[in-house]
């Protein structure tokens, strides 16, 4: 998957993804981990699926909307709307609408 401006760089030993030099998720190998930055309202939106799946991170960055998801668990069409999301979030106005426009969001 590939969003409009989107970069794949090393994070300590993650891989970030970003935009605009803006982090909007992480990928541990390792732990089969996703990070991904959310609001508020989405954290909690995407967290009620499953708890066990997806959940804020245990501290101060949680409650700023940094959220964890069991790649191994996932079903694929919640994580990538939850990607998408994490994008649009942080990417400029005119990046966003183009992912909100596409078909599947």
């Amino acid at each position: 998957m590939s969003f409009p401006e989107a970069t794949e760089e090393a994070h300590f030993e993650k891989t970030s993804f970003r935009v605009k030099k803006k982090i909007f998720a992480t990928y541990d190998k390792i732990e089969q981990r996703a990070c991904i930055k959310l609001s508020e309202i989405d954290q909690d939106v995407f967290s009620s699926a499953d708890k066990t799946i997806i959940f804020p991170v245990g501290n101060k960055w949680g409650k700023q909307g940094w959220t964890l998801i069991e790649m191994s668990k996932v079903r694929e069409e919640l994580f990538i709307a939850a990607l998408k999301t994490a994008y649009c979030a942080i990417a400029p106005k005119k990046l966003a609408e183009q992912i909100r426009q596409s078909e599947n969001f």
